[in-house]
């Protein structure tokens, strides 16, 4: 089994507005980051399981090529700063991401990856 902190060099969580927060992933090597592009393994589906949220409420998930990136933004439970918000910067939402544990395939195409997140708290 395999982790994101493993294959990326950044795995973060910060605020995009104070209504939802982004999830970046920044792969150290070319290869992996291809490798997770082509075969999809960062996906609404995964992330809703991660974050246990329903799919429709993942906005988006946006692999960029010149970063070796991965963008995924969500809505904030609490708004920024709003009484009860525990995290007002947003920058610790990425815990679920590190937990993820995966097999990843040797090539693109090569086999299916277990997308099979820890459970979560």
């Amino acid at each position: 089994m395999t982790t994101l902190s493993e294959l990326a060099q950044v795995v973060r969580s910060k605020n995009t507005s104070p209504f939802t927060y982004s999830l970046d992933i920044m792969f150290r090597e070319k290869a992996d980051y291809l490798r997770f592009k082509s075969l999809q393994l960062v996906n609404a589906s995964l992330v809703a399981r991660l974050y246990g949220v329903p799919e429709s409420r993942v906005l988006d998930v946006i692999y960029f090529d010149p970063a070796l990136a991965i963008k995924i933004c969500l809505p904030r439970e609490i708004s920024s700063g709003a009484p009860g918000d525990r995290d007002v910067y947003g920058a610790q939402q990425h815990a679920p991401l590190l937990l993820w544990e995966f097999e990843l395939p040797d090539a693109p195409g090569g086999g299916q990856s277990r997308n099979s997140p820890l459970p979560t708290p």
